[in-house]
């Protein structure tokens, strides 16, 4: 619950009123504003354009929140799917924060060195390359099999967080 403050209405008596944690745009306007459960102001109170850049897609399998993701073309319409390094065509362009099912709208993060949050397994300060073995994810082993894709991810910061730097892609022969 945000915070409230003691205002005079227009009969000049005092009310109590509710700080507003989100928005929702021009009829929001001169309302008091409140930081959210995290401390931090929510990014519906900034212009479009600021915050870390996010595009929506169909999913055109189940992604799993942090899962790396490849998007490309079905017919002509852009989808999001686990990114492979087993695939030479499924490098990653960006992650999910939610898990997604299949046929639904994916909110797709592509901004380079931002955090990938809520992951397990995590070495911080090791390097971080797309899995071979486990698709959506990353691994420090490089991919080595023919055929394979060798792509940088970026470092970890913690065991739970992975700092998104995807580099250029090669094919190993």
């Amino acid at each position: 619950m945000a915070d409230k403050f003691l205002y005079l209405d227009a009969q000049g008596r005092p009310r109590e009123k509710e700080l507003s944690t989100t928005s929702a745009g021009v009829g929001d306007a001169g309302k008091g504003v409140a930081l959210g459960s995290d401390g931090k102001l929510d990014l519906t109170f900034f212009p479009s354009g600021i915050g870390t850049p996010v595009s929506t897609f169909t999913a055109s399998e189940a992604l799993a929140a942090g899962d790396l993701v490849n998007l490309w073309s079905d017919s002509g319409t852009v989808k999001a799917r686990k990114a492979d390094a087993s695939v030479a065509s499924k490098q990653a362009h960006g992650y999910v924060k939610a898990a997604v099912s299949s046929n639904a709208q994916a909110s797709v993060y592509t901004e380079h060195g931002s955090l990938i949050s809520g992951l397990t397994g995590m070495t911080a300060g090791s390097e971080y390359f797309l899995s071979a073995t486990v698709p959506g994810g990353a691994a420090t082993a490089i991919p080595s099999g023919a055929g394979q894709l060798v792509q940088y991810i970026g470092i970890a910061k913690s065991a739970t967080e992975l700092y998104f730097e995807p580099e250029a892609r090669a094919i190993r022969a």
